[in-house]
């Protein structure tokens, strides 16, 4: 009975392509809209009404969570009410508008996540300023271009952070009037700044002056804009995405809707751990869901190779996270896992099977095994704070292998979803505690329609079996233009269909699986397709390397890779084959080299892979793709024309050792 449930509905049929037109599937929708979209609250239109009104319903709940650092340690979280937070808001927009900052002005704000990003955020909500995140990950060129294009005339800003506008390449900071710093700025920051004409406040004096001159409120119409969120694109200047007040507010509508159909109900005590970069729409609408409901966010001290510390300090009840961060999750219960003796490790994988199978029927996973989640399972939910109800992965397709083992073992619900900046955030999410979903990113959100459109050259096609094409979104979550860019938003719409540039299939169920990037598809010389984020993905749960950016073009035939080791792992290899020297020197070991292409051929057996997917050459690397190199984005999106660029020599000479080979 389980197989029949659909999850999505069809509102229109497919039509084959004509007069040189593609052909485009059918239309699909949330269930929960299948009589056309839910009328959104009028009440809950633009996001100062989301976090006034939260503050009128809950002042005392605690809201903003950090941790200070006392003699160089990190402390317990420390927290802001709902009210407290307000209050300094209103501070805050008080001493913007008395240094003469008018509302449609764009107001930049530039550093990591924190109480202060959020205030500064809220603030200019309360005077319809425009809130323009600002961020490094495509070097001090991005914040530069950023502040000059939107024309951004203030600043807020972390301490660390000074130093990039301040520098002498950042010429467009000439034009800002001023800075204010989330804590305070050094001496010589100052000094800098006002012999560049700038004025500078630290936190504690931008309050007082707010203060000493009380501004009223002037909140933002449902049109007018909220942000203006600038996405790196993997190539070229990053592009400003225009959203409403009103397309924010009824996103986060749409997942209160979509949310109260499930019988485990969001509280006032959830509490989410929030280290994603709020200058990206992920955790920026995950926060404003959290503040609409009531409910708390801690913020994580500010290094990813800590997290687990902020985890178990937390105990969160919500986890969001590009795919990067679970398979790092994986990896740590899988090292636990290597460790239990054989008999406890039999024990484990005999208990995980067992669930897995009740699952697999379709029984729900707190039922699936109560016994397999005492004996084993607790003690995996344990490490992650003990809390955990909900996984949520965005930002690259999860692997099926993770996701799956995550389901069994966290005793939480885990969730993909799928959208982009374009799309204010998740226009596909699944469902909790349906097995079905793992691999997929799940159906329509529930204001918005998806349709797939065929991509002839790449031999996809909507009508056929499986359907397959570039998932086009349409509805009341898009965004309105790219700021001051007229062209690139004509190109980027259809008849209203905004065009992703992603490949998805449909099944049969309703549900979308995201298999291709349009542009990430290469054509070998023998004419073959090759979607290379697929193989990354495939080839990065290989227990030796930890990255993989796979690499193919159409004048060769075969495809490379240059894989970033496994530290451990390798350090392992070279013990037991007696090698006494560092992960970088193993990496110009060929009898490694060797290894590392048998463990990837066992991957690409195991995975049933065609012959020209195999991997045929390596470079290894010791040090992660990092944002340092601009080889990926903020998000861990890999850069391929910079990774090119970085790696052309060794690639050039491992191509010419292929050949010569032959």
């Amino acid at each position: 009975m389980e197989n029949r449930k659909v999850f999505s509905v069809k509102v229109e049929d497919g039509r084959e392509g004509r007069d040189g037109k593609p052909s485009v599937g059918p239309v699909y929708r949330n269930l929960l809209a299948k009589q056309g979209y839910p009328p959104p609250d009028p009440e809950m239109s633009t996001t100062w009404t989301l976090f006034s009104s939260s503050v009128e319903k809950y002042p005392g709940n605690r809201m903003l969570g950090w941790r200070k650092f006392v003699d160089g340690k990190v402390g317990p979280y420390i927290w802001k009410t709902y009210k407290e937070v307000y209050d300094e808001v209103l501070h805050v927009g008080s001493a913007l508008r008395a240094s003469g900052v008018e509302p449609g002005c764009r107001v930049g704000i530039y550093g990591a996540n924190c109480p202060q990003w959020i205030m500064a955020m809220e603030a200019c909500g309360a005077h319809s300023l425009v809130c323009v995140p600002l961020y490094d990950t495509l070097g001090s060129g991005a914040v530069n271009f950023i502040i000059d294009h939107a024309e951004v005339d203030f600043v807020f800003v972390q301490d660390i952070k000074v130093k990039e506008l301040l520098n002498p390449n950042c010429k467009s900071t000439q034009q800002l009037k001023a800075i204010v710093c989330f804590t305070s700025l050094a001496e010589e920051d100052n000094a800098k700044a006002s012999q560049m004409g700038i004025k500078t406040y630290s936190w504690t004096e931008f309050l007082h002056m707010g203060k000493e001159n009380p501004w009223e409120i002037s909140p933002p119409q449902p049109f007018s804009i909220c942000t203006i969120m600038y996405t790196s694109g993997t190539s070229g200047d990053p592009k400003g995405v225009v959203l409403t007040h009103e397309t924010m507010a009824t996103f986060v509508c749409g997942v209160d809707l979509f949310l109260d159909q499930f019988e485990d109900k969001m509280t006032v005590d959830d509490v989410y751990l929030s280290f994603l970069p709020l200058a990206h729409i992920l955790d920026r609408m995950i926060e404003e869901y959290f503040f609409h409901r009531g409910a708390s966010v801690g913020y994580y001290h500010g290094n990813l190779k800590e997290l687990r510390d902020d985890i178990m300090e937390l105990k969160p009840t919500f986890l969001a996270g590009v795919p990067r961060v679970y398979d790092m999750i994986h990896e740590g219960i899988q090292q636990a896992l290597q460790e239990l003796s054989p008999l406890r490790k039999w024990i484990f994988d005999a208990l995980y099977k067992h669930k897995l199978s009740w699952m697999n029927k379709g029984y729900k996973q707190k039922f699936a095994s109560p016994l397999a989640d005492l004996l084993a399972f607790r003690k995996v939910k344990a490490k992650l704070g003990g809390r955990l109800r909900l996984l949520l992965s965005g930002g690259a397709p999860l692997s099926s292998e993770v996701e799956e083992f995550l389901r069994v073992t966290c005793c939480a619900f885990v969730v993909q979803g799928y959208g982009l900046t374009e799309t204010c955030g998740a226009c596909t999410i699944g469902f909790p505690d349906e097995i079905c979903f793992v691999g997929a990113v799940g159906s329509p959100a529930v204001y918005n329609d998806l349709r797939l459109e065929e991509v002839s050259d790449m031999g996809y096609d909507p009508l056929g079996n499986p359907p397959c094409g570039e998932i086009c979104v349409k509805g009341k979550t898009l965004f309105s233009e790219y700021y001051k860019n007229p062209e690139l938003t004509r190109e980027s719409f259809e008849d209203g269909w905004f065009h992703t540039g992603d490949i998805g299939q449909m099944l049969p169920n309703g549900i979308v699986k995201v298999i291709d990037r349009k542009k990430n598809l290469i054509k070998l010389s023998q004419g073959e397709y090759v979607a290379l984020e697929y193989l990354e993905n495939v080839y990065g749960v290989t227990p030796i390397i930890d990255d993989v950016w796979v690499y193919g073009n159409s004048f060769k035939s075969m495809l490379v890779a240059v894989v970033v080791l496994h530290e451990e792992k390798a350090k392992k290899w070279a013990e037991l084959n007696g090698y006494t020297v560092s992960l970088f020197e193993l990496c110009s070991l060929s009898k490694l080299q060797n290894y590392v292409l048998s463990e990837l051929k066992s991957t690409a057996d195991k995975n049933k892979m065609r012959g020209f997917e195999y991997i045929k050459g390596v470079i290894l690397e010791a040090r992660a793709f990092d944002m340092e190199r601009y080889l990926v984005t903020a998000t861990l999106k890999k850069k391929r024309n910079n990774l090119l660029k970085y790696y052309q020599a060794e690639i050039d000479a491992l191509y010419h050792n292929l050949t010569t080979k032959k």
